[in-house]
């Protein structure tokens, strides 16, 4: 399969490294406390999107904005 993200690289220097403290903290929190983390994080991301989202198309509704909340997420903005 040739798609545009297969010819994708990573690029190193575009990688970011997770603070040695911040580091610390997570393996001090369970497994448990890390997914309840992550899904804040993702709770909170996809909130900003459909904020951004709806600033820029005020006249869509809540399914439509949804949608291209959905749609980012798992293709990107092409």
């Amino acid at each position: 399969m040739d798609t545009k993200a297969s010819k994708r690289r990573l690029d190193p220097g575009q990688i970011e490294v997770v603070d040695e403290a911040v580091a610390a903290i997570l393996r001090q929190k369970t497994p448990a406390e890390r997914i309840a983390i992550a899904c804040d994080a993702h709770r909170t991301a996809r909130a900003m999107l459909a904020a951004q989202i709806r600033s820029q198309h005020a006249d869509w509704t809540d399914d439509e904005v949804q949608r291209e909340v959905a749609r980012r997420l798992t293709r990107g903005t092409d």
